[in-house]
Order: C-alpha cells, then structure tokens, then sequence
C-alpha cells in the first residue's frame, strides 16, 4: 500500500476496518440518545450503589460489560441477589433474582422518568425495591429523575454501537491491565461521567484531590483519587467537548508530563481536559486499531511511570511473565492469540 500524501486520508485495509468492532459514533448523530441513555445507566448504577458494600475510589458503583451489554453483576437483596442488564442486541433491561425472579423493560424512546418510575415499580415487585440518590451526578443538568420529562430519545443502532465501541476497547484494556502486578482496577463503566475505565496505581499516596465535579461531593472524588494513578479508557464525548475519544492522564500529573512523546501519531495533549486524547476516528481509520490503543496505552502510562517514578520493577511482570508453567503473558495485538 502506497504512504499517503500530506493531507490525504490514509487508506485503511477492508480486513482491519471492520465496521462491526469499530463503528462510527460521530457525537451530533445521538447526541439525544446519549443523554437519554447516560441518565438510564446512572438510575441502574444508583441501585447498586445503594445496596452494595463500599469498595474504595468507587470501584462498587461501576457496571461491567457482557457479551450482549452491560450489567451490574450481583447485587445484595433482602434474600440472595439480583442483577440488572442491558442487553444491547434486543433492546431490553432485564432484572433477574437469584431466586427465579425475572422483569424485563423495553428499551425504546420514552421518557427518564417513565424509565425510572417503571423500573422502581418492577424492583418492588420483585421483592427488592430500592430507594436510590434521585438525581443525576457528575452532570450540569441534574434534574431529579423522576421529574425529568425532556430526555426521551433512543436510537438502536446508535446505542449498540456504542456497546460494540466498549466491547472492542475492553479487548485491549483487558490486555494492557494483564501487563500489571501492583493495584489496578478492574475495566470497568462509570455510569457518572459516562466512560470506560481501567486504572494504575503507583502505590503511593496523592494530594487531596480539589473537587469541583458537578454534583459529585468532593470526599467521592478525593477518595478516589487517594492514591497516585494512571488511567486510560474510552469517552464517547459530550457537547463540550463534541468528539469521542480514546484519554489517558495521570493523578497527580508529574512535571513534564504534558510535554511526553506518546503514540500512536494521531494522540495528543488536551489542555481543556488535563490529559492525552486518541481521537475515536483517527483510531477506527488505522490499519490496526488494536495495536494502535495498546501504543497509546502503554506510551502514555510510561510517560506517567517515568516522570513520576514509579517502581516499575515492583509492578509490572518481569521477562518471565505469569509464574504458572505454560501460561502465557499479557496479550499483544497482532500476536494472533488472546490471553
């Protein structure tokens, strides 16, 4: 294949551009189901949170990816547990009880607070109702949930795309967290600011964090950021700040950091937003968008590490990797096989 000239979109391989795993998800064409569907992931997310132990820097709050959606996994109940998911290939919510119990909502154009009203009515009947925090976190617009009548908007195929968009980035998240032996996050979906999410921690404590989150208490984000990190994941933008993207950054940002060479090409620092960005589109056009977000990830968390002088020897595998015979280190794209 030719290198294109200056200017000139670089031609992309039918074979690695597949629409499928990397979809278009330009932010002006669900804009609306985007505001719709981030208030039904935090009503969802708000169940867990209200009934589940908690588990430091908010790691208890997050939904996790299935093969069809998102889920909250287990949560406790009056008697055994129950679970919410978002099924993304048939447009439903589906509330299931460890003791047989089963509802499901459809997921189609209508109102947060009939949303909310419904799946509130269904949790009672079957035995687990929930009392959450009523209104929206981490958004400008914090209209109680149950008086929210303007967002109402839901596009399928948009809201699968965005689905498949998480399920390709976790692919490589999954990969880049196996590279790590200290304390790391699981790859996880915070419904509060709306992204994907898999979090290294240096093991050293952080400054109080200054706060200032829209409607998140500050003690939330200061306990979050208790420890020194280095985060990457996927954001699929807002009206701000218009564009999908790909972010890695580090708390607190060591001096020099915004200068750091990183990968892929198309990354770059973001002064607004205090961190590395990918753009979505500049990935899903490469020749190999796996490899591509695993040059971003690990450039920018050795940018991190360097700079801020973690104890890498400490935290990463060594060139014996896992210390099971046969098992096989963390995962690289283009390698042919997953771990």
């Amino acid at each position: 294949m030719a290198p294109p000239r200056s200017g000139q979109e670089p031609e992309v391989p039918a074979h690695f551009a597949d629409p499928h795993l990397w979809p278009p998800l330009p932010w002006e064409g669900w804009r609306e189901t985007a505001h719709t569907l981030h208030r039904w992931t935090q009503i969802v997310g708000k169940v867990r949170t209200a009934r589940a132990p908690w588990v430091n820097h908010s790691w208890h709050v997050a939904l996790h990816l299935t093969s069809r959606g998102l889920t909250t996994g287990p949560i406790p109940g009056e008697e055994g547990t129950f679970e919410i998911l978002f099924d993304f290939l048939q447009h439903r919510l589906q509330i299931q009880t460890s003791g047989g119990g089963e509802g499901t909502m459809e997921l189609a154009p209508r109102l947060v607070a009939d949303f909310h009203d419904e799946l509130m009515a269904r949790l009672a009947g079957l035995g687990v109702a929930t009392r959450i925090h009523p209104a929206p976190n981490e958004l400008e617009d914090a209209t109680p949930f149950a008086l929210d009548h303007r967002h109402h908007s839901y596009d399928p195929d948009a809201a699968q795309r965005f689905w498949r968009i998480l399920s390709s980035s976790a692919r490589v998240l999954e990969g880049f967290r196996a590279g790590f032996i200290g304390k790391c996050s699981p790859v996880h979906f915070f419904w509060g600011s709306f992204d994907l999410a898999v979090t290294r921690f240096s093991g050293r404590t952080a400054p109080p964090h200054p706060g200032g989150i829209p409607n998140l208490p500050d003690d939330v984000a200061r306990e979050a950021y208790s420890h020194e990190v280095s985060s990457l994941g996927f954001w699929p933008g807002n009206d701000a700040q218009p564009e999908p993207i790909f972010y890695s950054y580090a708390y607190p940002g060591p001096p020099g950091f915004p200068e750091a060479a990183v990968e892929p090409s198309g990354a770059r620092w973001h002064p607004d937003l205090g961190e590395f960005v990918l753009p979505y589109e500049v990935l899903r056009r490469s020749a190999d968008p796996e490899l591509e977000l695993m040059r971003f990830a690990r450039s920018t968390y050795e940018a991190a590490a360097e700079l801020g002088r973690w104890d890498r020897e400490a935290l990463e595998w060594g060139p014996g990797g896992p210390p099971v015979a046969g098992a096989r280190g963390p995962w690289t794209p283009g390698t042919g096989g997953r771990p």
